[in-house]
């Protein structure tokens, strides 16, 4: 049985910086306090500094990494094999939610990942309502669809008001990556 008498539905949404990194924050200060996190990266297979910030954490928190993301940037659907991929992922990031050895399990960029259609949005509403109570969930990306917000308890909306990438910056490591 998990450590909380109560979990709920985060999502983190918006086309603002800082989806993931407050997720991973979130993990950060639960292993502070001894919880189990498990956390499925979908379509970031470049080396990201909180993968190896999370090294030093690996005794609460658990990482994967499933599904590469160059499709999108030739602007072409996903692959067959990235899509299977992505929802042996789900199915097994479902059975770890249900197996009592985890408090918070993330799914980072599930939401966008929707969008682009590596995953189906029923998939995760599926997962959303087979939560055990006592598990946290938290799910971003962009794109957030209602049904998604319709069953979260918690919503937030990272929106750009302004962002040095409109001048050319690309991401730097430490801080985008």
């Amino acid at each position: 049985m998990g450590k909380l008498k109560q979990g709920f539905v985060h999502v983190y949404t918006g086309n603002g910086k800082g989806k993931s990194t407050s997720a991973v924050g979130q993990a950060a200060r639960a292993a502070g306090h001894g919880l189990k996190i498990y956390i499925l990266q979908l379509m970031k297979d470049f080396p990201y500094g909180e993968i190896k910030a999370l090294e030093h954490l690996k005794e609460n928190i658990e990482v994967e990494q499933v599904c590469k993301d160059d499709w999108v940037f030739k602007k072409q659907l996903p692959p067959e094999e990235e899509k299977a991929k992505a929802l042996k992922a789900l199915n097994t990031t479902k059975d770890k939610m249900l197996s009592g050895k985890y408090d918070i399990i993330i799914l980072d960029e599930a939401i966008v990942s929707i969008y682009f259609k590596l995953i189906d949005e029923n998939v995760v509403i599926e997962l959303i309502k087979s939560k055990p109570s006592e598990v946290e969930l938290i799910i971003t990306g962009r794109y957030c669809p209602q049904s998604i917000i319709d069953l979260a308890d918690l919503v937030s909306e990272m929106k750009e008001i302004k962002h040095y990438y409109n001048k050319g910056v690309l991401a730097r490591k430490g801080i985008e990556s």
